[in-house]
């Protein structure tokens, strides 16, 4: 049976039983009246009120027929819509469910909807993997060409020349080194962006968070010259997080604050209150270098994005350190602030007091 048999079918069935049910209706209504108000014989009461009860069913039926082919055919163009992956503004979805086409409409609106958002969704991943693809391409050939250079210049006799094959190594090894960064932060990148990376949140002492990247990262910090201070906060202060994770935040944003900093410069480290928003603490790091274009601070955070293209390559930055950064406190439920000026760059964000969580779940 095809569509068109099915709704004329339905049509049918509906305006039948509309008819009947304000036939009968109308003539036992009609006949009671009738028969009170005149002294006419029974038989012709009851024709009178036959006549007017099967006049009311026609227009009945013919209103039902009316009025269900436009629902019926609305089923019909939303779905035909879905198929052909139209999707148009209906103002339905809050209509009253009169009957099963009521019912019906509302939940193929509804399905139109949550399909036409699926495939929003699923365009917007199919253009960030060619995005994605385009970037790595992009990052991987600049070390891979190099090496291949440097190879090559060995092969073709300057292997024989000790003065220049040994500094020809170590640029061919620098790349490499690179190479290494860039495939570790992008497998990195990649489980937190598919959720594959989860976050394993205990109470850890921030303190000794802060300490431990400080020693990590002290041999780099002496080698450009560039201090790094601490600001005093309560030694107890416990903090709900990850602690690898928040660790790598605080190793990229005091890695960047470093490189991008100034010689003989300073890269603060702090806590301070967050406004309007009970047990949360801000953690900041602060620079005294060469800042950040306003017009790219929004862009900071972007997979591959550079403010200094040159300067990044030659301190052998991935361009996914600050992505990164993004995804673990977006992970964490908390908010990641950026500020610049001429003075420096500051980053901050917020995380989750444990005492906090601990009132609350007492």
């Amino acid at each position: 049976m095809s569509k068109i048999e099915i709704s004329e079918s339905l049509l049918s069935r509906f305006a039948l039983k509309t008819a009947v049910a304000g036939l009968t209706g109308s003539l036992v209504i009609q006949f009671l009246l009738l028969r009170m108000a005149t002294d006419l014989p029974i038989g012709v009461v009851f024709v009178y009120a036959l006549f007017g009860a099967l006049s009311l069913g026609l227009f009945l039926y013919g209103w039902s027929v009316c009025v269900y082919k436009k629902r019926v055919d609305m089923l019909h163009g939303i779905a035909k819509n879905i198929t052909k992956k139209i999707f148009r503004e209906y103002d339905n979805v809050s209509i009253q469910s009169r009957d099963e086409i009521d019912l019906l409409i509302k939940r193929l609106i509804l399905a139109s909807k949550t399909v036409e958002k699926e495939i929003m969704r699923l365009n917007k991943i199919e253009n960030y993997r060619k995005e994605f693809i385009g970037d790595i391409s992009h990052e991987l050939k600049t070390p891979i060409f190099a090496i291949q250079g440097f190879i090559e210049t060995l092969l073709n006799g300057a292997m024989d020349d000790p003065e220049v094959n040994e500094v020809f190594l170590q640029k061919a090894m620098k790349n490499v080194n690179r190479l290494t960064y860039l495939t570790k932060d992008l497998m990195e990148i990649s489980r937190l962006e598919t959720g594959e990376l989860k976050t394993n949140v205990q109470d850890i002492y921030l303190r000794d968070l802060v300490f431990d990247v400080i020693e990590n990262l002290q041999y780099k910090s002496q080698k450009e010259k560039v201090e790094i201070r601490v600001e005093p906060f309560d030694k107890n202060l416990q903090i709900k997080a990850d602690r690898n994770q928040i660790k790598q935040v605080l190793i990229n944003l005091v890695e960047n604050a470093i490189k991008y900093n100034v010689q003989n410069g300073v890269v603060e480290i702090g806590t301070g209150p967050v406004k309007k928003e009970a047990g949360k603490i801000l953690l900041y790091v602060k620079d005294s270098g060469i800042g950040i274009d306003p017009k790219d601070i929004s862009r900071v955070t972007e997979r591959f994005f550079r403010v200094d293209k040159s300067r990044s390559r030659e301190k052998g930055g991935t361009g996914l350190g600050l992505s990164i950064v993004k995804h673990i406190i977006e992970a964490h439920g908390e908010t990641l602030f950026i500020t610049s000026g001429k003075g420096g760059s500051t980053f901050s964000f917020t995380l989750t007091r444990a005492d906090h969580i601990l009132d609350g779940d007492s």
